[in-house]
């Protein structure tokens, strides 16, 4: 009877506690904190900061990617390899491949990051008070950025695509040919470049001569020589002049 009566006040308090409402907020100290809060609050879809901070986690992730990808493609050109660079850029090779899962992929978003700088600088070239200079100018950025990476630039974008090309490397070819189209028949309104020049012969004509000075890297003015042979290229008299 004894140890039955001391048994029945601790039920009626265990009882009594169990019906007075949800346990104490967790306190700093609690080691049990993290097990009372689901394990996918943070970070989830409906998780508005976490989401935000997966975002930014991606694009820090592409960036070192494309950082590592360059460095990688000017030392080894196509031979590149893919999970070096991703072991460079301090990604696993998963995550790599899931948003590059070629060589070829890899390049052209390198290739889109670049076009976007060089029609930005085309736009501002439109404002520009020699329209011939401001062509020039923007014909041998193409070219710099054409001779990056070993060539492999110049010969993704020497070529207009064919039907079969990846969708964002045409979305490149076109950006590049609307750029230069705008600053090339400004030049020729201006009677600075006949007016027989089509721009699609020019960027070709601009690639290759890139593609070409790139293969001798020991000759530093190769590439402005070779440019300077692209009729409607040359300085006018009065340009010379001044």
């Amino acid at each position: 009877m004894t140890t039955e009566s001391a048994r029945a006040p601790r039920r009626r308090a265990n009882e009594t506690t169990s019906d007075a409402g949800p346990p104490a907020p967790a306190t700093a100290g609690d080691t049990n904190a993290s097990a009372a809060r689901p394990a996918d609050a943070v970070g989830s879809p409906g998780d508005a900061p976490g989401s935000r901070r997966m975002r930014a986690d991606a694009r820090d992730n592409r960036e070192r990617v494309l950082r590592a990808a360059r460095a990688a493609f000017a030392e080894h050109g196509a031979q590149a390899s893919l999970n070096k660079i991703a072991q460079s850029a301090g990604v696993g090779p998963g995550t790599l491949y899931r948003h590059f899962p070629t060589t070829g992929a890899l390049l052209v978003a390198i290739i889109g990051d670049d076009v976007a700088a060089l029609c930005e600088k085309g736009r501002d070239l439109l404002d520009h008070t020699s329209p011939a200079q401001a062509l020039r100018t923007w014909l041998r950025a193409v070219a710099e950025h054409a001779t990056a990476m070993r060539g492999l630039v110049a010969a993704r974008m020497a070529a207009p695509p064919a039907p079969d090309t990846d969708a964002a490397l045409a979305a490149c070819h076109e950006r590049i040919r609307a750029t230069g189209a705008a600053l090339l028949e400004r030049a020729q309104r201006d009677g600075a470049v006949p007016g027989d020049i089509e721009i699609a012969d020019l960027l070709t004509l601009v690639n290759a001569i890139a593609w070409v000075s790139e293969q001798a890297p020991c000759d530093e003015y190769l590439l402005d020589r070779l440019l300077a042979l692209v009729r409607g290229m040359e300085p006018s008299p009065q340009e010379e002049e001044t």
